[in-house]
């Protein structure tokens, strides 16, 4: 197994375990994943800008969150197909380093969504052509994957569903902290979830 297919098969086994814990039955509710991607990729326009009536500056880092939101979604369709986890990944693996020479961001990523609304599937080849187009490599993916992973387990084990849970902390979004401890943590240990989980258990202020 490749550094990437290792990589893909450690978020493809977090995202099963993260939609087991909103719902046992994830595989059986039929949730619209590639409803997800087509919204996201429209949000995702608005910070890249395609107004050309105005002036736009691009917010790289939230295009990459929310690429970083749709690979979650994309796991979750992939998964639905119900082939194994290797499987899958080496798939995956195979797509998102394929990509192709499309050069503009807005095209790349209206391929992504037309995928999601046609054929309600996760379009990975434009995805990595959008990830090239930001700058960002599958190494950043899985760094920015593994951080939101960990802190939607953090919110749901600190009251995010009862309503409980503090977003802010110390006058900072939980995100903003996320990101500061992403890049201050070795992302290649075994051990970066869990070294993440409990660096935000010392930041929480609850």
């Amino acid at each position: 197994m490749t550094v990437v297919q290792h990589q893909i098969s450690q978020m493809l086994t977090m995202q099963d375990a993260m939609n087991s814990r909103v719902s046992q039955t994830w595989r059986d509710n039929r949730y619209e994943w590639y409803r997800a991607i087509w919204v996201e990729c429209a949000e995702m326009l608005d910070h890249h800008g395609w107004k050309w009536w105005k002036h736009q500056e691009i917010d790289v880092a939230q295009v990459q969150l929310e690429l970083v939101d749709i690979f979650h979604f994309g796991l979750s369709l992939r998964l639905m197909s119900g082939k194994e986890i290797e499987a899958i990944a080496a798939e995956l693996a195979q797509e998102l380093t394929k990509g192709s020479t499309e050069s503009d961001f807005k095209l790349a990523l209206e391929k992504l969504a037309s995928a999601a609304v046609t054929d309600k599937s996760f379009d990975a080849v434009a995805l990595a052509d959008c990830m090239r187009l930001m700058g960002m490599d599958i190494d950043e993916l899985f760094r920015q994957y593994v951080g939101k992973n960990t802190l939607n387990f953090f919110r749901q084990d600190h009251g995010y569903k009862e309503g409980n849970y503090i977003k802010v902390w110390h006058g900072e979004e939980d995100n903003e902290v996320l990101a500061q401890l992403v890049n201050s943590l070795d992302s290649q240990s075994d051990n970066f979830q869990a070294d993440l989980y409990r660096a935000l258990e010392e930041k929480y202020p609850g």
